[in-house]
């Protein structure tokens, strides 16, 4: 099975216009990415989703200078997007992620793809029964269900979130539910505050280069409290 993992970034965010081109430690928040998600086991291509919109002219031109893989589709339905990305790099199944997360984790979304690789549902992620910090977040489909919520989904926050229509139908999907050994969700590692932004630049200044895990920065955390509390007010968009 031919599974490409697909990024989607825009520079027009809501709450931290221009996030995915901010500099985390010498490099772009994108580039940090597709960095480590480059290293997701299973997986045969990574490719930037961005839109046909002129903002993100300087998306498209990051990613010719390094060499990304991209495809550019409608900016407001994300769905459409990622189909067309789907289609144009022949995915049998797609590995979802958000260009707003840096401290992605590549063991942690390989797991992901493997168990799905292994027990073949229609959809896994580690977001259905959360245990993870928020910023991990891995989801994975087939294309042929991504093509049936491109084809059936009306409703606006469907067409936004690309997977709400498939995990919102329990009864209707195979969902499988990736969890961890413990319960870290109160953790926020994800990009869309500048407070958040502070977080991830102090984290990536301790460890520089190297691919870290979660249990890295779970131990720098647990020895610097000061660090979580960089964020820790921060409010959580509703899906």
């Amino acid at each position: 099975m031919r599974v490409v993992c697909i990024i989607q970034a825009r520079m027009n965010s809501t709450r931290l216009p221009g996030k995915v081109a901010m500099d985390i430690c010498g490099k772009t928040m994108l580039e940090r990415v597709v960095e480590r998600a480059r290293c997701i086991e299973g997986i045969a291509e990574v490719v930037v989703a961005s839109s046909t919109s002129p903002a993100d002219d300087h998306i498209a031109g990051l990613c010719a200078r390094r060499g990304f893989a991209f495809f550019r589709g409608s900016e407001m339905d994300v769905l459409d997007r990622y189909f067309g990305a789907a289609r144009a790099f022949n995915a049998q199944a797609v590995v979802r992620i958000t260009s707003d997360c840096p401290l992605l984790d590549s063991s942690i979304s390989s797991v992901v793809v493997k168990r799905f690789l292994g027990e073949r549902p229609d959809y896994a992620s580690n977001i259905l029964d959360r245990t993870f910090p928020r910023g991990l977040d891995t989801e994975i489909m087939t294309r042929a269900v991504l093509e049936l919520a491109w084809s059936e989904a009306v409703e606006q926050p469907d067409r936004e979130h690309v997977t709400r229509f498939i995990w919102r139908q329990p009864g209707r999907f195979r969902l499988l539910s990736v969890s961890g050994d413990r319960d870290n969700s109160r953790y926020r590692w994800t990009v869309d505050t500048q407070e958040d932004l502070l977080l991830v630049r102090r984290i990536f200044g301790e460890f520089g280069e190297s691919n870290f895990t979660t249990d890295d920065v779970l131990a720098l955390m647990a020895a610097n409290p000061s660090l979580a509390a960089i964020n820790a007010k921060v409010e959580q968009k509703k899906v």
